[in-house]
């Protein structure tokens, strides 16, 4: 098992991987949640998907991937988007309610948001705490790498239950809300400390 962070600088060295990445995407949120997400050829994408993001991936010897996410600078301008839990609160977003925090959404050096997080469904009970150890240790690297404090994610409500097996300082940033019949929520997570 492998853990990867793709660029647009570095995608070209890992074959198929980026767009691997995007296909269990389209598994995980347009055939499983059944979003109503862009797609094609088979890849779930959006307007995040620019050259100042990361994609991060855990994935085995063929570049199967098991789990991914999204990692976007807080700083991020394409147009009239910046970043997907900022734009939700302009109401730029229809599937993303505009209250979704408890203050205002964060422009800031070395904080980043994290989004479209997935582990796939398929992965069988006995590893999936090791993917997700896996998938946390790698956003802990590419923070290092990067200069990252502070992640603001939108997950799934049972962020807290997992949390603490995975060794992170999380705390809520919003209330929860149902997105597509699933209960997520903005949460802070510290990488400050984790730093040196």
């Amino acid at each position: 098992m492998h853990s990867t962070t793709l660029s647009f600088a570095n995608m070209h060295n890992h074959g198929e991987l980026f767009a691997n990445i995007l296909r269990a995407r389209r598994e995980s949120f347009i055939v499983r949640n059944r979003w109503n997400l862009p797609e094609t050829m088979g890849m779930e994408f959006d307007q995040y998907d620019t050259p100042v993001s990361r994609w991060l991936a855990v994935h085995d010897d063929t570049g199967q991937v098991l789990a991914g996410v999204r990692l976007t600078p807080t700083t991020a301008q394409c147009g009239i988007y910046s970043y997907m839990i900022r734009d939700a609160q302009r109401g730029l977003l229809e599937s993303i309610p505009s209250d979704l925090l408890y203050k205002e959404a964060p422009v800031a050096e070395g904080v980043w948001e994290v989004t479209r997080g997935f582990v796939k469904a398929d992965i069988p009970a006995e590893i999936r705490q090791k993917v997700r150890m896996k998938l946390v240790l790698q956003m802990l690297r590419t923070s290092r790498e990067e200069g990252i404090r502070t992640m603001l994610a939108l997950l799934p409500v049972n962020w807290d239950r997992w949390a603490a097996r995975c060794k992170l300082e999380m705390r809520a940033a919003g209330r929860e809300m149902d997105m597509g019949g699933i209960l997520y929520q903005a949460v802070w997570i510290d990488f400050a400390g984790q730093l040196h």
